[in-house]
């Protein structure tokens, strides 16, 4: 089992800057990938980025060029960078961790970001 714990969020207004960091525990020695997914009210949870062996990353396009995400493997973290945040960044956003053997998703109980003014 691993554990996924979410720090950061809050209020934040637009134009501003924002990060969430999240440690993982327990049994992390199988995970390869960590991330960020988001759900806004009354919409489908969404990738935001993710990092996989510390150097293959991915962002959902809405994001590019604003947000960075990073990763201490030593650690077991995963660190979202958010800058240039906007109106529609709002959302709950979940840390997630891929185990490579079983095939399996952790995910963390989500933190609140609210982007107003």
């Amino acid at each position: 089992q691993v554990q996924l714990v979410e720090s950061g969020g809050g209020l934040v207004q637009p134009g501003g800057t924002m990060r969430l960091s999240c440690a993982a525990s327990g049994s992390t020695f199988d995970i390869n990938g960590m991330g960020w997914y988001r759900q806004a009210p009354g919409k489908q949870r969404e990738l935001v980025a993710t990092i996989f062996g510390s150097t293959v990353t991915n962002y959902a396009e809405s994001v590019k060029g604003r947000f960075t995400i990073s990763s201490d493997n030593s650690k077991n973290t995963v660190d979202l960078q958010m800058n240039s945040l906007k109106r529609e960044d709002t959302a709950v956003y979940y840390c997630y961790a891929h185990q490579r053997w079983p095939d399996y998703d952790y995910w963390g109980q989500g933190t609140q970001v609210t982007v107003s003014s």
